[in-house]
Parts: C-alpha cells; sequence; structure tokens
C-alpha cells in the first residue's frame, strides 16, 4: 500500500483574489491568503559589473540564488512591498486564469512549505481550476507538481462541481445544479447534471468582487470622501465586506438613507500609511449600491448590461431541456462575493419573476386549453458558501476512490504531461 494514501490530501483551492489551503476531511481551510507573489527585484537588477572575472560569475550566480529566494505571498508579501520599494508585486491568477507561471510555482511553494509545512512527496493533491481553462493550462500544473514538488498523485477538478459536491445543501449530495460562481476576478454561471458540467451552456459574465470594490471606490472618490489615494482601493475592499448589502428596492433604500442618515451611514476610520495620521470617512450609498452592480450592470458600466438573474436564467435554458426543472430548483452560490446580506433572497425573486413571466405568456399563447405545472425556482445559500469549493475538494479527497481517481507520478513518468487533460472519474477529454 502506498504510505501517502494513509496520510490526508492536501487541498488548495486557487481564486483570482484568495487562494484556500487545508488538509482533507476538515471542515475549513487551514489558511485564506490573498493571491499574490511580492519578488525582491534588487537581486534581479542588480548593474553587471565591467570585469570578467571568474569572482563575478559567482557574484552573479549567488544574485540568482537570492532572486530565487527573496520572496513572499499573501498578507506578508502586500505588506512588504508597502514597506520597501525593492519587492514587486505580482498577481499569478488573473479573471480565474493563471498568467504568470513562475510566480504560481513560488507561490505554490510556500504554501506547501511555509504555511502547510508538510513533504509534498508524502501527500496526494488536490487543485482546482475555472471551468474555461484550457487544456494546456491543466499540462502546466501537472508538470510543475510532479517535476518540481515531486507529488505522488494529483487531481485536478473543475470549481463548480465541488461546489456542488460540497454537499451542503441537503442530507444527501445532489450532483445536479446551477453553481454561481461569483469570485473576486471571475463570475461563472455553470449548469451540472449529474456530477457532468453541461459545458456548452456555461455563462461567463465581466463582473465580479473586483468590480464591486472598484465601484464603491470610484463612488468614495466622487463623494470627496478624505481616503489616502494609496490606500482608497483597500479601503473600499473592507466597507465591501463589513457594510454592504443587497436591498430589494433601490429607490426605497435611497429614501431610507435619506430620511434617517444616523442609522444608516456608518463611519470608516483608518490610518495614512505615510504620515500615521488618523482619518475618517462616511459610507452611506455605497453600502446597497455596489452589490446592486449584480442586479443593474449598467450603473457601473455600460459595456455589459444584463443581471446576474438573466444570465442564470439564459444559461438554464440553454440546458438540456429535461434537465431544467432539476436546474431551477438547485441554483447553488459559490464565492465570497456572494456573501452579502440577502443576496440569495434578491436573486431568488428575480430569478422567480422571470420564470413566471414565460410560464403566464405560454398558458396565454396556449389560450387557457392547457396550464403549464409551476416551476420552482430554488437559490441555496450557506454560511460555508465563501469557501464551498475548498470544503467540496475535502469532501471528494476524503473519501476512499479520490485516490484511485488520482493521476500518479508513474503514469506522468510514463505517459507525460498530456495524462492531465483527462477527468479519471470519467475518462473524458476535456
Amino acid at each position: 500500500m502506498d504510505p501517502a494514501t494513509a496520510r490526508p490530501a492536501v487541498v488548495i483551492d486557487n481564486g483570482t483574489g484568495y487562494t484556500k489551503m487545508g488538509f482533507a476531511g476538515n471542515v475549513e481551510p487551514c489558511f485564506i491568503v490573498p493571491t499574490v507573489v511580492a519578488v525582491n527585484e534588487s537581486f534581479v537588477n542588480q548593474p553587471r559589473p565591467r570585469s570578467t572575472k571568474g569572482s563575478n560569475w559567482l557574484a552573479q550566480h549567488s544574485a540568482g540564488v537570492m532572486a530565487d529566494l527573496d520572496f513572499c505571498i499573501g498578507e506578508e508579501a502586500l505588506a512588504r512591498s508597502k514597506s520597501s520599494s525593492t519587492y514587486n508585486l505580482s498577481y499569478p491568477i488573473k479573471h480565474g486564469q493563471v498568467e504568470n507561471w513562475d510566480a504560481m510555482e513560488r507561490f505554490w511553494q510556500q504554501c506547501i512549505f511555509n504555511y502547510l509545512r508538510c513533504d509534498p512527496e508524502d501527500h496526494y493533491f488536490l487543485l482546482t481550476e475555472s471551468p474555461l481553462t484550457a487544456p494546456e493550462s491543466r499540462e502546466y500544473t501537472g508538470e510543475i507538481m510532479f517535476e518540481t514538488f515531486n507529488v505522488p498523485g494529483l487531481y485536478i477538478a473543475v470549481q463548480p462541481v465541488l461546489a456542488l459536491a460540497a454537499g451542503y445543501t441537503t442530507s444527501k449530495c445532489e450532483m445536479t445544479g446551477v453553481v454561481v460562481d461569483v469570485g473576486d476576478g471571475a463570475t461563472h454561471v455553470v449548469p451540472v447534471a449529474d456530477g457532468y458540467v453541461i459545458g456548452s451552456s456555461i455563462k461567463s459574465i465581466p463582473i465580479s468582487g473586483k468590480d464591486v470594490t472598484r465601484f464603491i471606490q470610484q463612488l468614495m472618490r466622487e463623494r470627496g470622501e478624505h481616503v489616502p489615494p494609496e490606500d482608497s482601493f483597500e479601503v473600499a475592499r473592507k466597507v465591501k465586506e463589513m457594510y454592504c448589502y443587497t436591498c430589494s428596492d433601490i429607490v426605497k433604500e435611497f429614501n431610507k438613507h435619506d430620511k434617517e442618515p444616523a442609522k444608516y451611514i456608518k463611519q470608516w476610520r483608518g490610518t495614512k500609511p505615510k504620515t500615521g495620521a488618523p482619518y475618517s470617512c462616511d459610507v452611506g450609498y455605497e453600502r446597497f449600491l455596489g452589490p446592486e452592480v449584480f442586479f443593474n450592470p449598467e450603473i457601473y458600466s455600460s459595456d455589459f448590461s444584463t443581471p446576474l438573474p438573466d444570465v442564470i436564467d439564459k444559461c438554464i435554458q440553454s440546458a438540456p431541456i429535461d434537465t431544467r426543472r432539476a436546474l431551477y430548483k438547485n441554483v447553488v452560490l459559490s464565492g465570497g462575493s456572494t456573501m452579502f446580506k440577502d443576496f440569495h433572497r434578491r436573486l431568488q425573486r428575480d430569478l422567480k419573476k422571470i420564470v413566471d413571466a414565460r410560464v403566464l405568456a405560454s398558458d396565454a399563447r396556449l389560450g387557457g386549453q392547457q396550464k403549464a405545472q409551476p416551476v420552482e425556482v430554488n437559490v441555496v445559500s450557506h454560511p460555508i458558501q465563501r469557501y464551498a469549493v475548498w470544503f467540496g475538494g475535502s469532501v471528494l479527497a476524503s473519501t476512499p476512490e479520490f485516490f484511485t481517481a488520482c493521476h500518479t507520478k508513474a503514469e506522468y513518468e510514463e505517459c507525460g504531461a498530456s495524462i492531465c487533460r483527462t477527468n479519471p472519474v470519467f475518462k473524458g477529454m476535456y
């Protein structure tokens, strides 16, 4: 028996904004860190010496080694880049896709050795990917994991399937549903039928958590709040996480704020990073206008104007007809940007309106001879949805079947990185 199968698998969910990591079998990830790497560029940008004597190659080699070693990730990376100009920030994942593989490799290195403090040769690994990831990206991931970290086994799972597999909806795990995954850098609406992703019906929209943050930043700037410019994005992000909520009627909400400002307007207090002087600012309309971006996107940008409920409806309508009722019945939320108060209620109400209007229209067409069966719409919300993908990975990697489904080091050495294109559970090519 492989000794690595006796140890819990490592589960790492790499998102655009945050990475969740921990061991299979746990209910929560051990660490949630921003997906960012800070590299000390002072070694890389050293001027080359004029003389070419033998000692200089050693100096250059040492500088190269130090550049490889002197980097950090997460909150530490953000703090270093603020305190020192020699550290350059690199965000390896953009819009759900890995764009900088060197930075990604360094990021995984710190995750494994500094945070989880485990030997990668002793554990199987479960990594996650966005639903629209190219097969080549899976190959790169396999190469890094097998070549650099020498892992005994690897499984690359699609994020929305894991969110569904989290099984937190009912006591029995329902593997048919629509996953609305709203992360920091990408929003996907993915229909899944019996564990299979319906690839042709996946919808992706260009509005995500980062856009909500930018919109709040823009609103505060336009109102003339005294937030230091270098700190404004970070303040907007914290305001979003602490104070934002979803309203049922935007006009009523404006009236409420105008009638009782003392009740609804919150105060944000901070200190200026450069001088250390304290400052404060009001948090008003942006509390409900931020999340409203998903339901009325035109208030933020004229480039995209389809509300999220319409996108979900179009996604389900493009799926095979025999799956549609089951899909409407199980709309599962996943990702930190679905955590706004009452987000699921507003989404369910707006989606139900669209579906009911369609049923009424079909009744009218039939002239009342036949009545269409009402369609049940159910949007599932749960406190664990912030890391539903990670939790689903933890559940999956705890099952005995997981180890048989993984790609092993021996398979990789025999067949190469192309094995990572295949999903071993369904034996299907991506």
